[in-house]
């Protein structure tokens, strides 16, 4: 892995418990400070800082450079946004240089106007600046050794956190705190409704929200070695179907299938999200379940689901709808197999949806 002389290498840390910290990670400072005594020893200029729920493509050479250049203690990725989105998030004011002076975080009213800024001095040109005032922190960092040592040691000993304690804390010291424009496409994929959107978004027609096939900076998945997918006199619109399905005799409208998945004749899947399933059954197997009243892994025939996620190795009977009939915007019902967020019912994994149920 890696560039030069393939010293790059990917490390797991996970949150332990020690004598001398008898807690799990509190926070982002403090599952870094926590392995501080680890990155010290490397040989390096700069930490990038990066969050593990976010969907986006960014060079981040053009982002450390942009950090050097400015002779910055710390750049924060910024995401340019209007008024609508920018309520939302934790906004920075700046000055004619790009540094931040300030940070406001989910502002209204007048909080909200006076974190307006000129975002042509980050490099939008000036109808899209006009069109998008503000700058939302992406929660992402470049920060350079020293300092980075100083802050989670010295000067914020007992902060948990980079976006709420550290980075507004680095700034109220007097440390130069640069801002990065990141014009693009970001999406925090934190909430049930942002994950099911940002899956539905890559059926989008003439061009999804976010490629996948963009040669020049590829995305890669685990490779599973699974046999093509099967459609079987399927009608399948504005989809995304993984690799090793078997689609019968049904209907799918905008919709991403996932690896694995088994759809029996007559069903109808609308909206919705299936994760798939971590194994087959064989035919033996599914008949040995069927025989004695259980449901195999799969949607069953003639089934209906519609704006809703399917989660691993479900099993859907037949004749089931999942269509939120009574529009249920929130409801607890894991003992059933099933919650619903925003709208959006979710299946659980391992789930058991018996025949004939609507939900």
């Amino acid at each position: 892995m890696g560039g030069y002389k393939y010293e790059g290498f990917v490390e797991v840390l996970a949150a332990q418990q020690s004598p001398e910290n008898p807690n799990w990670f509190q926070g982002t400072a403090d599952a870094v400070r926590q392995y501080l005594w680890l990155f010290e020893e490397q040989n390096v200029m700069e930490f990038l800082i990066l969050a593990g729920d976010h969907l986006y493509r960014m060079d981040y050479q053009k982002f450390i450079q942009v950090h050097r250049e400015t002779n910055a203690d710390i750049t924060v990725a910024a995401l340019p946004m209007d008024e609508k989105r920018a309520t939302a998030f934790g906004l920075m004011k700046i000055n004619s240089e790009g540094r931040i002076l300030e940070f406001a975080e989910k502002p209204k009213g007048e909080i909200l106007k006076s974190m307006q800024v000129d975002t042509t001095v980050l490099g939008l040109d000036e109808e899209r600046a006009r069109e998008l005032p503000y700058i939302a922190s992406m929660g992402i960092y470049v920060v350079s050794k020293d300092v980075m040592i100083r802050l989670l040691r010295n000067d914020f000993p007992l902060a948990n956190d980079f976006g709420s304690e550290v980075i507004p804390g680095a700034t109220s010291l007097g440390m130069k705190v640069q801002a990065y424009l990141y014009d693009g496409y970001w999406e925090d994929i934190g909430t049930i409704e942002a994950f099911y959107n940002a899956n539905l978004g890559i059926t989008k027609r003439p061009y999804p929200d976010f490629s996948f096939y963009d040669r020049s900076s590829p995305i890669y998945t685990q490779a599973r070695f699974l046999p093509p997918s099967r459609m079987l006199d399927a009608d399948v619109t504005d989809s995304v179907i993984g690799d090793g399905c078997v689609i019968k005799n049904c209907r799918i409208h905008h919709s991403v299938i996932g690896l694995r998945s088994l759809i029996s004749e007559g069903a109808v899947i609308e909206d919705a999200l299936l994760m798939g399933a971590d194994y087959y059954e064989t035919d033996e197997q599914r008949k040995a379940i069927t025989s004695s009243g259980g449901i195999p892994v799969g949607i069953g025939c003639n089934s209906h689901i519609k704006r809703a996620i399917i989660d691993k190795n479900a099993r859907i009977g037949d004749h089931v709808k999942i269509i939120n009939k009574d529009d249920v915007q929130e409801a607890a019902r894991e003992t059933d197999g099933y919650f619903i967020k925003s709208g959006i019912v979710t299946v659980i994994k391992d789930a058991v949806i018996t025949s004939g149920v609507v939900i």
